[in-house]
């Protein structure tokens, strides 16, 4: 029946498709540009679960497609913060991510998905991570509003969900099963955490909660995706496809939740 349901919520996300929700042809004010400097981290973990998916040689069509289209909208929008970058300190952050990018590309496609390649993939992964999250710190700390957070926050959250599943499928190959471990544990810590604070924001809408409510529901599907197997355990292909779909779904949920909190107005 779970199975089902998932499938169900596929098809719903597969007809929303990518480009995700409010992607515009520049940066249109702060709140769009920490939605986008937020989206910058979750593509770099959305490129990696595409990409450990394809190693794995499950759900082919669409990791290929969630991987080239997240790099094309990565590259957009990386010309596009860095055009916006209010201070010399946000521009240096953006052309190091350039820079950090750059290397990260060329692992992802510079010879077919390889298990012998995944640590190294993950390690280029994590520094794209890390400069994209300190850009939208930065647009954030621009605004200096409570409504800034909320989208960095929400926005995170689209992070966290792909992160997950790519740790989950690294773990599957196996890639350092103990460090995804530990970096699944605490993604999911945080993403529960962030919830509860979403839900909780004087800001959120009712059009807004209810579609925290959808995310709340979506991530019962996608904990137990999670939950299906432990790490020491091996994993049939069937887990692996639950758990890359059920992030997929969950990320558009929260792709659309973050894009009403940076439309509203402070």
């Amino acid at each position: 029946m779970k199975s089902n349901l998932i499938d169900r919520r596929t098809l719903i996300a597969a007809a929303v498709g990518l480009p995700l929700l409010s992607v515009h042809a520049q940066v249109s004010d702060l709140g769009d540009a920490i939605n986008k400097a937020g989206r910058q981290r979750m593509l770099s973990q959305r490129m990696g679960k595409a990409w450990l998916a394809l190693v794995h040689g499950i759900e082919k069509s669409s990791a290929q497609s969630a991987l080239d289209k997240s790099m094309s909208l990565f590259d957009r929008q990386l010309v596009e913060l860095k055009a916006y970058a209010a201070s010399a300190d946000i521009k240096d952050t953006y052309n190091k991510l350039e820079s950090s990018w750059s290397g990260y590309k060329g692992a992802l496609v510079g010879s077919a998905p390889a298990r012998e390649n995944a640590a190294t993939m993950l390690q280029l992964n994590a520094g794209v991570l890390a400069l994209a999250h300190q850009g939208t710190v930065q647009y954030e700390a621009v605004q200096g509003k409570p409504l800034g957070k909320l989208v960095n926050v929400a926005g995170r959250q689209r992070m966290l969900s792909q992160r997950m599943a790519m740790y989950f499928l690294a773990a599957r190959l196996p890639v350092d099963a103990a460090t995804a471990s530990v970096e699944i544990d605490k993604a999911r810590n945080e993403f529960s955490n962030a919830m509860v604070m979403l839900h909780k924001a004087p800001e959120t809408t009712p059009r807004i909660e209810e579609d925290l409510k959808v995310a709340d529901a979506q991530w019962l599907f996608f904990e137990s995706a999670l939950k299906k197997v432990t790490l020491t355990e091996s994993s049939t292909p069937k887990a692996l496809i639950d758990v890359f779909q059920a992030s997929e779904n969950l990320l558009q949920v929260m792709d659309r939740v973050t894009g009403m909190y940076s439309s509203l107005k402070t």
